[in-house]
């Protein structure tokens, strides 16, 4: 079965993710420039002078991978280095170069006449514009010099220009988004062993998409969060706020009615709190909200809040005029389930487990998870929103893409570790990423911590240790 192009992203996630799940990129790179020699053996038999051209990362390393084992065929090769030796940026790059050091030479020797086909190892995916030079040049030479190409998962300098014009391109697992014959000749997907799991499941892969704090950022730079919480339930709020702070907020601001502001400013010094006017939020309440919200790069709603008629109604205005990216969670879903209309056209994430989805939907959620999958992502469509729908394996979807997340344990089934959950969506919101891949981390990070807390403390573990485990998973796959 043919699967679906990926995004050039999504080719650095696989990588990462496959590595987590036992199949390390070594093993990858090795299968990848097989797949290339045995291209080159099937479709050029004739072909018995290969010059391999290589860049300095690992779609050079494929090159040098696909070198060995062309010259192991008997076939005369010749490496060309677009940069020198001590350039090569990684390990395993390095270490597959060593095995073909006696055949490698500067780019500036190729002569088009000593050769019957080229193969294009310089770039791969993980250049963002043009080329620089050597490589245009080098592009162009290779361009003019009338010998077949057999381009490395992609074209080198694709899909800007100059890029190289390969008789055929050798891709990996999938087509690339965007790929077609005329610019990348004769598509041929090679299976290199990427396991389904790592496009199927959220991994650590997912983390390319965290923005990192600048070295000269400052406080506010990294993300301003607003939780909207609390009344009843003071917990809630609390914990929502300070997972925003360990997912690496700079400032979490948490707006609760007048009776709770006390008790959730004394779970800790690191969350700014401040006082609503009632018992319970109430309409009133929305002028402030939104002037709080002047001072916020996403908004948390919905921790604890309670179902008091008054706060449904309050929640319902301040999600229409909420003009920030923002996490719909617990209570406040309420609001959503009587008029979808209100999350129209919002940058949203709706946090709702098994229960609250079938009232939001209006559909029993399958027990079959590809059929769950379905239906999240048919109810996300129409809302028009990304919903995480939780459970042993949670389902995220943005209406159009689908991932499944499996980190988590039993154990979490614990009162807060959903109000830790929507705090490090609105955390990652606030830093900018897009809804759907915040809710894809989201989910991987709260399972995560919540295994690490498992594991320190077993079945008796409280949200409040899953929160703390938070920066644990940022520094094991950031």
């Amino acid at each position: 079965m043919a699967r679906k192009a990926l995004r050039l992203e999504e080719v650095r996630i696989l990588d990462i993710n496959s590595t987590y799940l036992g199949v390390p990129t070594l093993r990858l790179m090795e299968n990848a420039g097989n797949a290339v020699a045995n291209c080159v053996r099937k479709e050029f038999k004739k072909a018995t002078r290969v010059a391999v051209f290589c860049g300095r990362g690992n779609n050079g390393g494929d090159g040098f991978v696909a070198a060995r084992q062309l010259t192991a065929a008997g076939l005369t090769v010749g490496v060309f280095l677009v940069e020198p030796e001590e350039l090569i940026s990684t390990e395993i790059a390095k270490l597959n170069f060593k095995k073909v050091r006696t055949i490698a030479r500067p780019s500036s020797e190729f002569r088009s006449t000593d050769w019957d086909i080229i193969v294009d190892a310089m770039l791969g995916v993980g250049i963002k514009g043009k080329v620089k030079e050597p490589y245009g040049s080098i592009i162009r030479k290779l361009n003019q010099s009338r010998r077949p190409i057999v381009a490395v998962d992609v074209p080198s300098g694709w899909p800007e220009q100059p890029a190289i014009k390969p008789t055929i391109t050798v891709t990996f697992h999938a087509p690339k988004v965007g790929m077609k014959p005329s610019e990348c000749g004769r598509i041929i997907v090679a299976d290199i062993g990427v396991p389904d799991e790592a496009q199927k499941f959220v991994g650590p892969g997912e983390f390319i998409h965290y923005p990192r704090p600048g070295a000269d950022s400052h406080k506010g730079d990294n993300g301003r969060v607003l939780v909207v919480g609390g009344g009843p339930f003071t917990g809630a709020p609390a914990l929502a706020g300070m997972a925003a702070m360990y997912t690496g907020a700079d400032l979490a601001h948490v707006a609760v009615p007048a009776p709770a502001a006390v008790p959730v400013a004394c779970y800790s010094p690191n969350i700014i709190v401040h006082s609503l006017s009632s018992d319970v939020l109430v309409a009133q309440d929305g002028a402030k909200v939104k002037d709080l919200a002047k001072k916020c790069d996403a908004m948390v709603i919905g921790p604890g809040l309670g179902d008091d008629k008054r706060t449904g109604s309050a929640v319902a205005e301040i999600i229409k005029a909420c003009q920030l990216p923002l996490v719909i969670d617990a209570d406040a879903l309420a609001a959503v389930k009587k008029d979808p209309k209100i999350v129209g056209r919002k940058k949203a994430i709706l946090t709702p487990h098994r229960g609250e989805f079938e009232k939001l939907s209006g559909a029993k959620c399958s027990e079959d998870l590809d059929k769950r999958a379905d239906q999240v992502s048919k109810a996300a469509k129409k809302l028009g929103v990304t919903l995480l729908v939780k459970g042993a394996v949670d389902v995220i979807s943005d209406g159009d893409c689908v991932a499944f997340n499996r980190t988590g344990n039993e154990s979490m089934t614990v009162g807060g570790t959903g109000d830790v959950l929507s705090g490090i969506c609105g955390c990652l919101l606030s830093k900018g990423m897009d809804p759907f891949h915040a809710a894809c981390l989201a989910a991987f990070i709260n399972g995560a911590a919540g295994d690490i807390a498992f594991q320190e403390r077993g079945y008796g573990i409280l949200a409040t240790d899953v929160a703390a485990r938070i920066p644990y998973v940022l520094r094991r796959y950031l």
